[in-house]
């Protein structure tokens, strides 16, 4: 990113002097800090996402209730929150308490050394704290700040409370998942809050590339309704043409077939037959080749508008052998196909084993831990160790006097006055906080 990041290079001088970035300087953000005031599952998924291509990640956390999430179980022996564990490998840990007069001009004085700040509160709450995009800038003048709010930053449900449900329910996403005859359903994902990750993680590179040629700060304003309003992708624009809104086809494709869940002897598979050519196929295995010629179902177009017809000829077709049997003749005849998994088979799976996604984290209450890796990878690069969650305020002190350069003494103050926290303070409960 050029001269414009902080601390280009983590092992130069400067940069050990200030204790930047602790990811390997061959990893595509190294140099890059970023202040971390998110909490919940957006914010700290897009982070985190920063910090696995090895930006330098300091999570902020009020002194006694950390995160909330860190009080979601079920637990590790140790105490460690699954929730927090999946979201914040690959961070930092300073807790502050930014209603504090001294806290806001600690989070100032990170944001001096920082290329980045992410919040997700609701608009107005950063202004009322002091730390508005304005304040940022006096203080770091390429700064780039990244709101992620439930509704934007305008708008009339701007200052609305707002979870990820939420956000499906508003979206159309929740009108479109579930089977035809049943209620609508929120999806199985969180998609609201991961999809306002990645946006957000995406929208940051994009803004750090922008500053480094014109040298402006920016502010991103991110809406997690708009987020999934993005993600309907070619369902929206269904909407748009035809005038009419999509309903509900259960696993089944609005304008594919057979796309969806078929029942075998011994449970579920999935066809995606999505050209032509695998059509064939497919019909050939299944030892049907009369269906490849019969009109109802000769073109894509034929087989969608008859789609009432034809999904249960395949059904019975389908019903009367097992899994692994379909799966070898699909296999043979090269058609997309896959058992349906439950999350353990999935993450058991021989290609999610071959290509190590599952990682070891050594974590300083739980020893090794198993966590789902990053799955961006760079071909020729080795993989980068993961660093564990960080503890609530394990590393307060540390940034302090590497990073701001304070003594000993003024933090050891700031403790007692309750502005900082470090680790083994209790973590109060929080309700209300899962998305």
């Amino acid at each position: 990113m050029g001269s414009a990041m902080s601390d280009p290079d983590p092992t130069s001088g400067s940069a050990k002097k200030q204790g930047t970035a602790q990811a390997g300087h061959g990893q595509p953000l190294s140099g890059v800090r970023v202040l971390d005031l998110t909490r919940v599952l957006a914010g700290p998924f897009g982070t985190m996402i920063l910090g696995d291509l090895g930006a330098d990640v300091i999570k902020v956390e009020e002194p006694r209730h950390g995160d909330g999430v860190r009080n979601i179980g079920p637990f590790y022996p140790g105490g460690l929150s699954h929730y927090f564990l999946a979201i914040n490998r690959n961070k930092r840990s300073i807790a502050v308490d930014m209603k504090s007069e001294a806290g806001r001009e600690l989070i100032l004085d990170l944001v001096e050394h920082s290329d980045v700040v992410i919040e997700n509160f609701r608009p107005g709450v950063m202004e009322r704290l002091g730390l508005g995009f304005e304040q940022l800038v006096a203080r770091r003048a390429d700064v780039v700040l990244c709101s992620i709010s439930g509704f934007g930053q305008s708008g009339p449900m701007a200052e609305k409370p707002s979870f990820d449900l939420v956000s499906q329910a508003l979206s159309g996403v929740m009108s479109i998942t579930g089977e035809p005859d049943d209620p609508p359903t929120k999806m199985g994902l969180p998609m609201g809050d991961l999809g306002g990750g990645l946006w957000g993680s995406i929208a940051v590179l994009a803004a750090l590339i922008r500053r480094d040629r014109t040298g402006q700060p920016q502010h991103v304003d991110l809406s997690l309704l708009e987020g999934l309003i993005g993600l309907l992708g070619y369902l929206g624009q269904l909407a748009i043409l035809t005038g009419e809104s999509p309903q509900r086809l259960g696993s089944d494709h609005h304008s594919v077939v057979p796309y969806g869940r078929f029942a075998v002897k011994d449970g579920h598979l999935v066809l995606a037959l999505h050209v032509g050519g695998f059509w064939r196929g497919f019909c050939r295995a299944i030892g049907r080749e009369d269906l490849i010629d019969d009109e109802r179902f000769r073109t894509s177009g034929r087989r969608s508008e008859n789609r009432a017809i034809l999904v249960p000829i395949l059904q019975d077709i389908l019903r009367q052998k097992t899994r692994a049997q379909w799966q070898e003749l699909l296999d043979a005849a090269d058609v997309p196909h896959a058992p349906l998994l439950d999350v353990g088979e999935a993450l058991a799976h021989e290609q999610i084993v071959s290509r190590n996604v599952l990682r070891d984290i050594n974590h300083p209450t739980e020893g090794d831990v198993q966590v789902v890796g990053p799955v961006v990878r760079f071909v020729g690069d080795a993989p980068e160790p993961l660093r564990p969650p960080p503890l609530l305020g394990e590393h307060s002190r540390e940034i302090l006097t590497t990073l701001l350069g304070r003594e000993d003494a003024a933090v050891d103050a700031l403790i007692k006055t309750g502005v900082l926290g470090e680790p083994g303070e209790d973590i109060d409960s929080h309700e209300g906080t899962v998305s």
